[in-house]
């Protein structure tokens, strides 16, 4: 499984902490973002909470490529920044991390590439794989 992914969305469409948080709210995965989460400002590590466990992962926002992966190019469109996620290999931080992709995606128009298969994934799919890792606690 991926342990990278980048949620391209318009910059004017990049969610400050309360929006994205009621976003993540409506999937029900008692996922809390830390106060420390601001766009273009989060530059490392970003705590949350998983269900009351600490968790997080690595978070940067940054201007979308001018060549953006192939599987990209074709529905990039006016997507002008790239936020990139990563995370080690506890349970707690993919699913923050699958479910804040899958917030993005769902609510503000992102496009989530994992750059490991070349290949988009959807919010229904990012949702269902978040919840998968949120079932292996």
């Amino acid at each position: 499984m991926a342990r990278a992914l980048t949620a391209y969305l318009e910059r004017s469409r990049v969610p400050d902490r309360a929006s994205l948080q009621k976003a993540l709210d409506a999937l029900k995965l008692k996922i809390v973002l830390d106060e420390a989460y601001a766009p273009f400002k989060s530059v490392s590590y970003l705590p949350c909470t998983f269900d009351g466990e600490d968790a997080g992962f690595d978070i940067r926002f940054e201007d979308a490529p001018a060549e953006p992966p192939a599987s990209v190019r074709e529905e990039i469109g006016a997507r002008d920044a790239a936020v990139l996620l990563r995370w080690g290999g506890d349970p707690r931080e993919e699913a923050c991390a699958m479910a804040v992709c899958a917030a993005l995606a769902r609510d503000f128009g992102a496009l989530t590439h994992d750059p490991k298969k070349d290949r988009l994934a959807s919010a229904d799919e990012l949702i269902r794989k978040a919840k998968a890792a949120a079932e292996q606690l």
